[in-house]
Formats: C-alpha cells, structure tokens, sequence
C-alpha cells in the first residue's frame, strides 16, 4: 500500500494543477446541482419498529389535521402572581396583545387572559388556570414548522415576556420558540484555534494556513454531497451537526500529520516531489488505517436500526472518506503549488517547531522518563482515570432536551398544573371493525384513570375519527384519548405510566382492538430504551473490527488490546467526570441539573473510539517503524515521541478546543456534548495514547512488535511504516526494500 500511496502523493505534488483543477471541478459541479436541484434536508422524526413509531403512523393516518398540528410551533407563555392573576387583568391583556402580534400566529383570538377563558368555558378551565387562581397558561400556535422557528423570533419572544414582567406579574415561557437554535460560532471558533495550534506546531504561517483550506474543502464537499444525496433519499437536518464537527476536526487532524512528515522528508533529503511521496507513503498510509477505523465506529451506529444516528453514522462516515482523500491528494498538490515557501515566513520565536535528531524537546524529555520509569506512569495514570470513573455509579441518562432558558417557566407549570403538563401521551386504540371500537376504547379509558401519576384522571375521554363533526366518536374505527402524566416527561413515573398503558394491550385484543401510545414523550422513552438496548452489541462490533484492523496495523497483539483496554478506562472516566458535573452540578459549570442524555454514550463510544485509535496509530506506528529499522525498543519510544509528541499534541488540542466551543452555548444539552467530547479526547490522547499504551510497551520490550508464527501467516502485511518507500528517491535508496530484520524474534514468539 505505501508504494501506491508514494506514487499518488509524488503524481499529486508534481500535477499539482491537473489535482487542483479537479477539486476545483468536483465543488463545481456538486454546488450547480445543489443550486439546480434545490434540494432540502428532512426534519421529521421517525422510530421504526417500537411501538411510539406504530402510534404516530396511526396518528399520521387517522388524525392527520391532530398530527399536523404536532409538527407546528407551540410556545406555552406562563404567567403567576402570588396576590392572584385577577389583580393583573391590564398586565395580561397587554401581554397577550403583544403575543398575538408574533409571526404566523395561528389564530390571535385564541391568546386570552388565564382568568377569563377560564370564566368563558368551564370545561378548560382547569387545563388554563391553577385551582388558587395564581399561575395561568397562554398557548402561542403558529404557523410554522418546528424545526424553521427562528432566532430572531425568539428574540422578539423574549423581549415581550421581559417588557411585561412588572408589578408582581411573573412571565415565563416553554415550548417551540424557547428551542429555537441561535447560529453557532463554534466551528469559527475551531477554526481560529487550530490556526493558531498550527502555527505553534509549524512555526511558519504558510503551512498554517494548508490543514485550514483541507478542512474547509473537505466540509463543504461533504456538505454538498449530503444536500444532493436529499434529492433522491431522506436526510435529516439534524445528522448535519455532527458532520460538520467531525468532518472539521479530522481533515485538520490528517493535514496535520502529512506536513509535518513532508517537512521531516525534505529534511532528509532528495526532491520535494520524492519527499512528498515519502509523506504520503508513510503518514498517507497511517491516515488510511486511522480514517478506516473512524469510519467503521460511526458507519456502526446502523446497528442500532434508528433511521436519525443511521444518517449520522453514514454522514460522518462520508466527512472521514472525504477528509482522507484530501490529505492523499489535495494536501500534496498545495504543497506543490507552494512550493519553496511552504514554510515561510518562520515564526522565530516559536522554538522546536522543526524536528530535531538532538534538540531536547518536552516530548523528548517526557518520553525518556516513561521510559525509564514506565511503571509509576501506568500506575499514576490509571489511578486519575479510575478515580475520576468513580461518580459513574450514580448516572442516570434521559431524554430532556429543554433549554435552560425555559426551567422558570416548567418550575410555575410544575407547581400549578404538575410537572407532564407539557408531556401527555398520546394513546391510540384501533379497531378493524368500527363496531368494536367503542367497547374497547370506553375500557382502555376506564383502565387508565385507575393508574398511577395520572393528571386529572376524571377529565379522561376518547375522540374517534369518525366523519360526522358534531359526533366524531359515530362510525369511528380509531380513538385518540390524551393522557397527561403528573410527572415530567423524563420521569421513571412517566415511564412506568407509559408501559402500564401499553400493558393493556392483551385485554384489548380480546376485544378485537389493539392498542398504542405515542407523542414526543413517548418517542423519547422509546428512543431512550433503544439505545440501551443496542449500546453493547455496538460497542462489539465497533472494538471487533477495530481490533482486527489494529492487528493488521501493528502486527502485533498486544499492541491493539493495551489501546482497547485503554479506550475502556478513558471512557468510563468521561462518563464519570460527565456526570459529576451535568447530573450532580459540581464545579459550578451549569445551573441546572439533568441525567445524561440517552444518546451521548453511544454517540461518545463511536467517535472517541475512532478518534483515540489515529492517535495510537499516529504516535505507535513511528515507534514501531524506528525499532523495524533497528532501533531498541525503549530508543524506538522515544523516537517515536521525538517524531509524534508535538504533532499529537496538537492535533489533540485541535481536536479538543473544537469540542470545546460547543460549551459556550446557553443550551445545557450542548454543554454537555462539548464537555464529554472534549474531556474525553483529553483523557484519551494525553493519559492513555502518550503515557500509559508507551509505558506498557516500553514494559513489553520486543514483545509488543510481533505476532505468533501461526497468526502472522494469516494477516496481510500492510506495510504501514511505509518501510518500502523509506529511501524513495535518496542517495543511498537501493532497488530492494529494507529488510525488516528486528521484528523477527518478536514474530516468533
């Protein structure tokens, strides 16, 4: 593979205009089909195969005008005063004066004052205004669709409920227009870190600037492809988030890596062409095994048979392939084009930007000490991680999505109406013949207002989808009864209530009727028992095939089990760490508490796990190419740090302040995300990836670097150090490839 990769990088470096021109010519292309064929990214939520996605279809089928409305904008504007809402009649009616002058409101008639729709229909009247007369519900519907509600609506939102909160009148609000996302700055704010990361690790400001165009390139094609990919299938807006991270944070990463062993190249010697070769050869072909192992975790998450993290997967997998033919291809031609000035102007205060076959860096300096005294550092090491996995115990995963922005209002809800007022469940009963309907939706009502955590049980009915309008229950075949839990929607109780309807599936078949419940909160809990559910057969798959792709690798055993191993460790002690602060509020770092979300495991296991093991291939695979040309082992660590500390370090720091940024979002969920990619990244790269997994082979010796006889006829050799392109075009190259002499006593163990 490493003599293909050579001649791809060497042909890439000297037609750098043909290579260029052909990039040039794909953006081309993909952008006149986005613009011709205006395609647009999906925004509904679907859950195949659980028993949520089989009501919502009912749902969808038999009250299409109901399950239209659910796909609207709802805000729910609470107001409460302790001296009683009739005091504030003026205040009020100001306030819903100015709501129903908001964009696209359904209908303004219906934004009244609490005090008086209660008056005018006793029948709401419970469902409007608490029973002390204190907290009242104004509902805000609008014509638009939940996922295009706006920030700047919010704003306009938010500036109301603020100009009306006076005379002991409390103004609060939850629901669609509180969610609305505000443009994130937090790919700009990557961007500009890993500028100036990379000018750090390069010292010069030309070859700053190559990683930064690889991954604007590489995003926006990747973007692209997604947004034609629309016009023939669905994908969802949501699925974008993550490719955009993850592409971003890769394509820079894999940059990074092949320039910094050009520089090395050109160093040694021969034309820059021949030195761009060699880069791609040897760093190229570790960017393959890396960016094929990111690609396995994340293409994996179609394991867990949600259609959302399906398009993630496969979206995120599409950024990595995208990112790693441009660091084959597009990375050599801008060398090319810059030719002599690649490093230029250098930075002169920034010292050891250029590698040293001398010069005492910290990762030198660091690396003779892990080497010396492996032991204490695997000890030390391990024993951070597992103090910091000791909080796992107490977490707890959840689906609530609700921005911290809206926990006043869900407070007043809470406190005058309970905490599900905004997390009913939609219970479907259908029958094939209409007849029999309507024993068994009276029976399923009856049940359900004997349950526990119920919300006004006695105001319990069924609605039919019948055709006449003034008696929807006649001729009906499918009953809708709307359950409103007293717990919020995130709650054990909530679930436990949810289940308890469903169980009475059995009794309704008897009665030739069948029985479903949906709604978000509903989806939610599905959605949160799925990815339970599929977590451990995803994590078996994705660190199986990684391990037998790291065996190929490194050739060895031990080497890809100390890395899994690792993984574990680290893991356990983001979600640890994760816990401590978003579950139990340490550090201060949140003002509202609230489980981990359901998806975060999964989600953290797949992309951490790729991107910890281009870390162990990165620095490993240098290490174990310095003691195959025949260095001792210990000397072939440290070499290995001489040539991969500085440029693991940074690509970590990249990688980490990318994650990073998503914390200076208000939304607590973002936070969270940020947080635990970030934390873990640091957990893996800088405890496990450059302390331990080197310590523990510095501990093995030869060992680590060879595979039993049997098992070494049986695994293709990848050449992964590039061993055949080493000399390319040098003086001294021969016309035989280098004899790998040192791994063969560790082969034969």
């Amino acid at each position: 593979m490493s003599s293909v990769l050579f001649r791809l990088g060497r042909f890439s470096f000297r037609h750098k205009w043909w290579v260029l021109a052909a990039w040039v010519a794909v953006a081309a292309i993909l952008s006149t089909l986005v613009l011709t064929l205006h395609p647009k990214f999906a925004k509904d939520f679907e859950l195949p195969g659980t028993d949520g996605g089989v009501a919502m279809e009912q749902l969808q089928k038999n009250f299409p005008a109901l399950s239209q409305q659910q796909t609207k904008s709802r805000t729910i504007v609470v107001v409460g005063a302790e001296n009683g809402l009739a005091a504030h009649t003026g205040q009020i009616n100001k306030l819903t004066g100015e709501l129903a002058k908001l964009p696209s409101v359904t209908d303004p008639q219906t934004i009244t004052d609490p005090v008086t729709a209660a008056k005018a229909d006793p029948a709401i009247a419970e469902k409007v205004l608490s029973k002390d007369g204190k907290i009242g519900l104004i509902t805000v519907s609008q014509d638009v669709d939940l996922m295009d509600v706006k920030a700047a609506d919010k704003e306009k939102l938010v500036k109301i409920l603020e100009d009306n909160r006076t005379g002991g009148l409390q103004v609060e609000a939850t629901g669609s227009l509180m969610q609305a996302q505000e443009q994130s700055m937090a790919e700009v704010l990557g961007f500009a870190v890993a500028f100036v990361v990379m000018i750090v690790a390069f010292g010069a400001l030309i070859a700053a600037f190559i990683p930064l165009i690889t991954g604007i390139v590489g995003v926006g094609l990747t973007m692209m492809l997604l947004m034609v990919s629309a016009t023939f299938m669905s994908v969802n807006q949501t699925a974008t988030g993550i490719v955009m991270m993850l592409g971003i944070a890769v394509s820079i990463d894999y940059a990074l890596f092949i320039v910094t062993r050009y520089r090395t190249e050109l160093k040694r010697g021969g034309s820059p062409a021949d030195a761009a070769g060699r880069a791609v050869g040897t760093a190229g072909t570790a960017v393959v095994f890396a960016g094929l192992t990111v690609i396995i975790a994340v293409v994996a998450l179609m394991v867990i048979g949600i259609p959302l993290i399906t398009q993630m997967g496969l979206g995120a997998g599409l950024a990595v392939l995208v990112a790693v033919i441009a660091a084959l291809t597009l990375i050599p031609a801008l060398l090319g084009a810059v030719g002599r000035f690649a490093f230029l102007p250098k930075i002169p205060w920034i010292k050891h930007a250029e590698e040293s076959d001398t010069a005492d860096t910290l990762g030198v300096k660091f690396g003779r000490a892990v080497v010396a005294k492996p032991i204490p550092f695997i000890v030390v090491g391990l024993a951070i991680l597992i103090a910091a996995a000791i909080p796992v115990k107490g977490m707890q995963l959840g689906m609530d999505m609700n921005s911290d922005e809206e926990a006043a209002a869900q407070s007043l809800v809470a406190k005058g109406f309970g905490e599900g007022i905004n997390g009913e469940l939609y219970v479907v009963v259908h029958a094939n013949d209409a007849a029999d309907l309507a024993p068994a939706a009276d029976a399923a009502v009856a049940r359900i207002k004997t349950m526990k955590d119920v919300y006004q049980p006695e105001s319990l009915a069924w609605m039919g989808n019948g055709t006449d309008k003034q008696n929807t229950n006649a001729g009906a075949d499918t009953a809708l009864i709307v359950v409103t839990p007293n717990s919020k929607p995130s709650a054990p109780q909530t679930h436990d209530l949810m289940e308890s309807v469903r169980a009475l599936s059995p009794q309704l078949r008897e009665q030739h009727a069948e029985i479903h419940v949906g709604g978000q909160t509903a989806i939610m809990s599905d959605l949160s028992a799925k990815l339970d559910k599929a977590l451990i057969p995803y994590i078996a798959v994705v660190v199986g095939l990684a391990f037998l792709i790291m065996i190929a690798v490194f050739r060895s055993i031990w080497v890809p089990l100390i890395g899994t191993l690792g993984f574990v460790f680290s893991v356990l002690a983001t979600f640890g760490i994760t816990t401590l602060v978003f579950t139990d509020g340490a550090l201060g770092l949140i003002d509202h508490t609230k489980p981990l979300l359901s998806f975060l495991p999964i989600f953290l296991v797949g992309v951490v796990f790729g991107l910890a093991m281009d870390y162990q291939v990165f620095l490993v695979t240098r290490m174990r190419e310095e003691f195959l040309h025949g260095m001792s082992p210990k000397d072939a660590i440290i070499a290995g740090y001489r040539h991969g500390a500085r440029v693991v370090t940074s690509a970590a720091i990249i990688m980490i302040s990318v994650f990073a940024a998503f914390m200076l979002s208000p939304e607590t969920t973002n936070k969270m995300l940020g947080f635990a990619m970030a934390v873990a990244v640091f957990f893996d790269a800088f405890i496990i990836r450059m302390t331990v997994v080197p310590a523990v082979i510095s501990l093995l010796g030869e060992k680590a670097w060879g595979l039993p006889r049997w098992l070494d006829k049986l695994v293709l050799n990848f050449d992964v150090e590039g061993s055949a392109v080493r000399n390319r075009g040098l003086s001294e190259e021969t016309s035989e490839p280098v004899e790998l002499t040192p791994a063969t006593p560790a082969a034969a163990t």
